[in-house]
């Protein structure tokens, strides 16, 4: 009987074992993959003759002066940063206010309008609307103007925005409101005195997600804007070709470089200024 029990035991021990020997493995090249386009991103901008392939740079800093000479590239970023802080502050202004009066008025039907427009946002994509988003813009005369493509960015990420947001505005207790309405305080001095502060982390997420995807899309600025000084980097990027129509490997690993920078320092003064804690108010 002994000798049964220690037989299971050392079988079991033997399965733990293997089972998570290979679950470190998997791990470990899961990890891989998603590390050597990080790597690549780092080294290719310093080697003399980049390649798709990850390995030891012959290093210089020609890339980048390349990019320097090209006259659309800075501009470019800049671009990118118009229409990512310009779509950032219409979504963040009008997915606050569209959440809140969702979350504190009853509307009939109030949830299936939510998810309605959440239903649509995914279906309804860039390209299926396509067509009807150039006619549109080109009707109110904004094509190849950063205001269009801001509108045209800002609709498509709004449903999902008060969707998000509606969850931190529920989570603040009313009794807050109420003490405030108390020292005669108006609905719009509530809500940036008590509601916005309370849900600050929500806000910080939704402007970076918000930066984000303004700043990897490429089909609406493509569409919107004609000249290449209006451009964005994100469709800059696909005129960087040599003179032999192949792709230019020594001005995309710079400028891929570059390009994310901006990202990044944003994400940290944001993470730093106003943090991630996904908390609200205390129920009441």
């Amino acid at each position: 009987m002994m000798t049964t029990i220690k037989t299971v035991v050392r079988d079991r021990s033997v399965t733990h074992f293997v089972s998570r020997i290979l679950f470190t493995i998997v791990i470990v090249l899961v990890s891989l993959f998603f590390a050597l386009p990080m790597v690549w991103l780092v080294l290719a901008p310093f080697d003399a003759t980049p390649s798709l392939t990850v390995s030891w740079p012959d290093w210089t800093l020609d890339n980048f002066a390349r990019l320097a000479e090209n006259p659309y590239a800075l501009k470019s970023i800049l671009n990118s940063l118009i229409l990512g802080i310009g779509t950032m502050a219409l979504v963040i202004v009008l997915g606050a206010l569209a959440s809140y009066a969702m979350s504190r008025i009853s509307i009939p039907g109030r949830d299936g309008i939510l998810y309605g427009l959440l239903l649509l946002s995914s279906i309804v994509t860039g390209t299926a609307a396509m067509v009807p988003t150039f006619q549109l813009i080109n009707q109110l005369q904004l094509i190849n103007t950063h205001v269009g493509v801001i509108l045209v960015l800002a609709g498509g990420i709004l449903p999902t925005v008060i969707f998000i947001l509606k969850d931190f505005m529920d989570s603040i207790p009313k009794s807050y409101e109420e003490s405030a309405r108390l020292y005669g305080a108006g609905p719009f001095r509530i809500l940036k005195d008590v509601v916005v502060p309370i849900a600050r982390p929500g806000l910080a997420f939704i402007a970076i997600w918000t930066i984000v995807q303004v700043w990897g899309n490429f089909l609406v600025p493509f569409l919107l804007l004609r000249t290449p000084d209006m451009q964005p980097a994100a469709v800059l990027m696909y005129t960087f070709y040599t003179e032999s129509g192949q792709a230019d490997l020594r001005l995309i690993s710079a400028f891929s470089l570059v390009f994310s920078v901006p990202v990044l320092l944003i994400y940290f003064f944001v993470n730093r200024r106003y943090g991630f804690r996904f908390h609200g108010g205390i129920k009441s």
